[in-house]
């Protein structure tokens, strides 16, 4: 009987688990295929060996950012980012803050992807959820070259009928909060003209870490 017992556990165990990716599987839908699409396009052009050489790292990083560009919502991300302060600025200043925040999360964003290393072959979609109000998460697993995991989740919103990010959650910290958090110190400390001067001296010192002229 005890034998009997342990077939039919081993049995449910299995199903459980074919179930399970089964589940994984019908989950997936748009908001991950356009994640997987984005994420690809980077990993592409980590993996051009071409591109892997040291003169090379600007034009790499161009690369890159094109993959990104159509698919996280910059403007929506420095909203965020600024909090209560964003409807304070005037439209040139608001201009101007997405153009620099944009540059600032696309070179985080990608530096740490550089740094993980490995290919696409190496992540994981393991999760999507989707609300009826067109908010959407993505949940990927890097696997490094070294073996580690990273978990990355990619926070989207409907807009025209296209998905764009809205923050990216990496092992669980959010870049737009964590921005927004350094953004209010240095404005409520100092002022927001300084908040500007000090992003735009940062974007200066990894343009020319990285000789790129854009």
């Amino acid at each position: 009987m005890r034998g009997w017992y342990r077939r039919i556990a081993t049995v449910v165990a299995l199903s459980s688990l074919l179930l399970a990716r089964l589940m994984v599987t019908v989950e997936a839908g748009e908001p991950t295929d356009k994640i997987r699409e984005t994420v690809n396009a980077v990993m592409d052009v980590l993996a051009d060996e071409a591109l892997k050489a040291p003169d090379r790292a600007a034009e790499r990083r161009a690369k890159m950012r094109q993959a990104v560009l159509q698919r996280f919502g910059f403007e929506e991300m420095a909203q965020r980012a600024m909090g209560q302060h964003w409807r304070k600025r005037t439209p040139q200043e608001q201009k101007e803050f997405v153009a620099l925040f944009s540059d600032l999360l696309e070179r985080s964003y990608m530096d740490k992807i550089e740094g993980y290393g490995g290919g696409k072959q190496n992540i994981r979609y393991t999760k999507e959820t989707v609300d009826k109000d067109g908010y959407a998460s993505v949940r990927t697993e890097i696997v490094s070259e070294r073996g580690q995991t990273y978990e990355i989740e990619y926070r989207l919103l409907q807009r025209d009928g296209n998905w764009q990010v809205y923050d990216i959650v990496i092992e669980g910290v959010s870049l737009v909060n964590n921005y927004r958090t350094q953004f209010n110190k240095v404005i409520l400390e100092q002022s927001y003209e300084q908040l500007v001067k000090q992003m735009k001296l940062k974007q200066e010192q990894e343009k020319a870490a990285t000789g790129s002229k854009s």
